[in-house]
């Protein structure tokens, strides 16, 4: 009975501490979005100046809903409040996982944390001042000319909302890339063998997950792309373990090259 109530002690002292970590993150986005609240409209121009700068004479923004004016900013306020959370997150995360670590698993993942979270701000960043400028310069020039623009400003904010995530997601490759190597999921040599089917499903990624045009798509893919080659750069890093030695990526690549010749 006793060795019953031992084992499960740690059990609900971990679930409690995860609880209070969940607790506080919440809590950081609440706070954060309390403050942002009264910028709301604020940061709504500022995230539809990359449409607003390309509209024609005479087009503007509107909203064909009664309540979009009130909860489109009001979702935009709590999307930005997540995202300036999401470095207070991951180190609440990172404080209930490293105690569990080994010193040199510490030494790994601390700069993927911080990498990752620099990856993803980069993503959104790409998104916004480069994407949606090329995409609405687009959209806005093909149209028919007696045909006016006049977007939705709920529509607009989920269709940027949805590039932003897709690229800061897809900004993530070079370090799950690392992390599947590491892992000893795979290597760098099966990857690189994989490349031309890697680069098509870049681009059917990109069809998915943007509209549905071809410019959009390749907005995505080719970034995709470059960021996997980056991924594999940093594989080749990694060190694998050879006959009781441990080797990197790179040098076992060049031995399977050479056997296979």
């Amino acid at each position: 009975m006793s060795t019953n109530t031992s084992n499960q002690a740690p059990l609900v002292s971990h679930l409690i501490e995860l609880r209070n970590r969940l607790l506080k993150s919440v809590l950081a986005i609440l706070i954060l979005f309390v403050g942002l609240y009264a910028f709301a409209n604020d940061l709504y121009l500022i995230v539809s100046e990359p449409l607003r700068l390309l509209l024609p004479a005479g087009s503007s923004l509107i909203a064909t809903e009664v309540a979009s004016p009130f909860l489109a900013p009001l979702k935009l306020t709590f999307f930005v409040a997540f995202l300036l959370s999401v470095p207070y997150t991951l180190f609440q995360a990172w404080s209930f996982i490293a105690p569990a670590l080994y010193k040199k698993e510490k030494k790994i993942a601390i700069p993927l944390l911080i990498s990752s979270i620099f990856l993803f701000y980069a993503g959104v960043l790409f998104a916004y001042y480069i994407v949606l400028p090329l995409i609405f310069g687009f959209f806005t020039t093909v149209g028919p000319g007696e045909v006016t623009v006049m977007t939705d400003i709920n529509n607009y904010l989920n269709f940027v909302l949805k590039l932003f995530f897709a690229f800061g997601v897809t900004f993530e490759i070079p370090v799950a890339t690392y992390l599947l190597i590491k892992a000893g999921v795979t290597t760098v040599s099966s990857l690189s063998k994989k490349r031309p089917y890697i680069f098509l499903g870049c681009f059917v990624i990109g069809m998915l997950i943007t509209p549905p045009d071809i410019f959009s798509q390749t907005l995505l893919a080719i970034p995709m792309w470059m960021l996997f080659e980056l991924g594999l750069i940093a594989g080749r890093t990694v060190k694998v373990v050879v006959d009781g030695s441990e080797e990197n990526e790179e040098t076992e690549e060049n031995d399977a090259t050479t056997k296979t010749s």
